[in-house]
């Protein structure tokens, strides 16, 4: 799996064109919580998806992960991944719920499947 970093608000302009194209996702990550690393870890282990990936350090940037919650309408949560089409956020998942195949069910519902 291979992340793209999130670090400035021109980032979270690219990832809306971007997925005007494809969805995307966006994981929010807390490295100083070990849930948020299991679930990095489960992501990783897993992540099969033909979709980019985008990482937000939430430590170093508060600020972007304020700025997603509010350009996507969605209550902040740490751990947290976000799966964004068409510039909407179409399902979020936080904490133990964060797995590739509940992205890949979002994806099919999304796609009509």
């Amino acid at each position: 799996m291979h992340w793209k970093n999130i670090s400035t608000s021109e980032d979270l302009e690219l990832i809306d064109a971007i997925s005007n194209e494809s969805p995307v996702i966006i994981f929010k990550h807390s490295t100083s919580c070990s849930i948020s690393a299991m679930a990095k870890m489960r992501l990783e282990s897993k992540y099969d998806l033909p979709y980019p990936a985008y990482y937000l350090d939430l430590l170093s940037y508060r600020n972007l992960s304020a700025a997603i919650a509010e350009k996507y309408k969605v209550y902040h949560e740490s751990p947290q991944v976000l799966l964004i089409h068409n510039e909407e956020c179409i399902y979020d998942a936080s904490h133990f719920d964060i797995s590739v195949d509940e992205l890949k069910e979002a994806l099919a519902y999304e796609q009509g499947e």
